[in-house]
């Protein structure tokens, strides 16, 4: 079995777009829930699952811990996050999610500690096998202040001790030839954002844009310089008796980036890493359907673009996914709810899924 390649660019996307997220109002469909009851559950316990002929089986939780700043400010989270995998890979974070002075300011702090061990049968499309122990250490900080409506602008910096190790005196051969090494990283951005949705992990109307870039600096203890920058735009409809439509256009471009820190495929039933080159972009469409106020269904279909100098030629530059999902709506007043999902991808790029919240 194989383990999904944890890198921190990655991490930061899952974690501060598609995990924990902060409460907005509640919905108008959702039952009322008694002042004791949610007196009583600041603590937020859910189970996380993924499996496929890729990633392997990955095993863990998440807690999180909810808390009010002030009436006008969303609700603010602080948790952590451990999976353990067939491969024997383990990935701990721990997380701070807040909101406050009426939601003028928002931070979110991440750290990561991990052993992932990858087997990849045909590693970027070469046709050569490798497997690889990686090391990560990282830390990741995002604050925004809302400037004007639903603008935001903010600053962001990361730093890893991202280390790659072939299995095998002969995977380090591989790694050797395709040029790809491990590399300690620290870089800072700036952030620009609109986020008019009427709920961030729920949504059924409004448009979320967010605009970042990092630069990674020698100067700031990182072992390379280089750029990256991502483009992030999804829009939310509602029809019919609640059902969502949703669009989200992604786009992760790379300048003068090492081979491991190039943009990847992101999209469900793929491997992170699997795929390298400076430049991505997706489209995805994905229909929400409501059945009632806990139960709905989540239907998709996207693709992903690489395109620029890839680190080793790509047999094809178009990977495309469908898929679907159904869903359980376990906080209605903060409408944060648990997602199992299947994606299908090309060839055996598959994919199982249990986690909270949407997938983006």
């Amino acid at each position: 079995m194989r383990h999904l390649t944890t890198r921190l660019s990655v991490l930061v996307v899952t974690l501060t777009l598609s995990g924990p997220v902060f409460a907005q109002q509640p919905s108008p469909d959702a039952p009322a829930q008694p002042a004791a009851e949610e007196a009583r559950s600041p603590w937020l316990l859910v189970p996380m699952f993924s499996s496929s002929p890729k990633l392997g089986t990955a095993l863990g939780g998440l807690g999180a811990y909810m808390h009010m700043f002030d009436p006008a400010s969303r609700v603010s989270l602080f948790g952590a996050m451990y999976r353990y995998t067939s491969t024997h890979s383990q990935i701990f974070s721990a997380f701070a999610r807040t909101s406050s002075g009426a939601d003028h300011h928002r931070v979110v702090l991440i750290a990561v500690l991990g052993l992932i061990k990858n087997d990849y049968d045909d590693y970027l499309g070469t046709g050569q096998p490798l497997k690889t122990d990686d090391d990560l250490r990282a830390f990741a900080g995002r604050y925004l202040f809302r400037v004007k409506g639903n603008w935001f602008i903010g600053a962001q910096g990361s730093a890893a001790n991202y280390q790659v190790l072939g299995a095998t005196v002969e995977d380090d051969l591989v790694l050797e030839t395709l040029g790809i090494r491990g590399f300690e990283s620290a870089g800072v951005g700036a952030v620009l954002m609109h986020d008019s949705r009427d709920n961030e992990d729920m949504p059924t109307k409004g448009w979320f844009l967010n605009v970042n870039n990092l630069a990674y600096r020698e100067a700031l203890g990182g072992a390379e310089s280089f750029d990256a920058y991502r483009v992030d735009l999804r829009p939310f409809w509602k029809h019919g008796g609640g059902h969502v439509l949703a669009v989200r256009q992604y786009n992760w471009l790379t300048s003068e980036a090492p081979a491991a820190a190039q943009a990847t495929v992101i999209l469900r039933g793929y491997k992170q890493g699997q795929y390298l080159s400076p430049y991505m972009s997706s489209l995805e469409v994905e229909e929400r359907l409501r059945f009632n106020a806990r139960w709905g269904a989540t239907l998709f279909a996207g693709a992903a673009g690489l395109y620029g100098e890839a680190p080793a030629p790509l047999d094809r530059s178009i990977y495309p996914t469908v898929g679907a999902g159904v869903h359980f709506v376990i906080k209605p007043k903060e409408r944060m709810n648990v997602n199992l999902e299947y994606a299908q991808g090309i060839a055996d790029n598959r994919g199982v899924y249990l986690k909270l919240g949407y997938a983006w």
